[in-house]
C-alpha cells in the first residue's frame, strides 16, 4: 500500500524552528527519491527540498538554502525536514512526496503525496 503521512507542523514565531516528519510505507521508501513541497493559500504548490536516497543527491529551493535540511532514516522509512530561522513567508501546508529516482520540481510530475501538515510562522 502506498502511504505517506506527515507530522510535526504547528505555530511558531519568526526565527524559531520546527522539524517535519514523513512516515513512508516501505514500498515507497526503498525505491524512491523523497522530497518536500509546500503550498501557501492562493499559491501553487512549490518545491522545497529533495533527497534522492541512494544517489546521494540533495537539493533545495533557493529561498530555504542554509535554513532547511532534509534527511532520511532508511531503517525507519522516515524523511525529515528540519526548518530553522523560520520566516512568515514559510507559512504553508507542507507535503511529503515520492518519485522514482529523482523528485521533479513540478509537483504534477510526482505521483505520491501525503495529506500535508500546516506550518504557520507568526511575525
Amino acid at each position: 500500500q502506498v502511504q505517506l503521512v506527515e507530522s510535526g507542523g504547528g505555530l511558531v514565531q519568526a526565527g524559531g524552528s520546527l522539524r517535519l516528519s514523513c512516515a513512508a510505507s516501505r514500498s515507497i521508501f526503498s525505491s524512491n527519491a523523497m522530497g518536500w513541497f509546500r503550498q501557501a493559500p492562493g499559491k501553487e504548490r512549490e518545491f522545497v527540498a529533495a533527497d534522492s536516497g541512494s544517489k546521494g543527491v540533495i537539493y533545495y529551493t533557493d529561498s530555504v538554502k542554509g535554513r532547511f535540511t532534509i534527511s532520511r532514516d532508511n531503517a525507519k522509512n522516515m524523511v525529515y525536514l528540519q526548518m530553522n530561522s523560520l520566516k512568515p513567508e514559510d507559512t504553508a501546508v507542507y507535503y511529503c512526496t515520492a518519485r522514482r529516482l529523482v523528485i521533479a520540481r513540478n509537483h504534477r510530475d510526482n505521483p505520491y503525496w501525503g495529506q500535508g501538515t500546516q506550518v504557520t510562522v507568526s511575525s
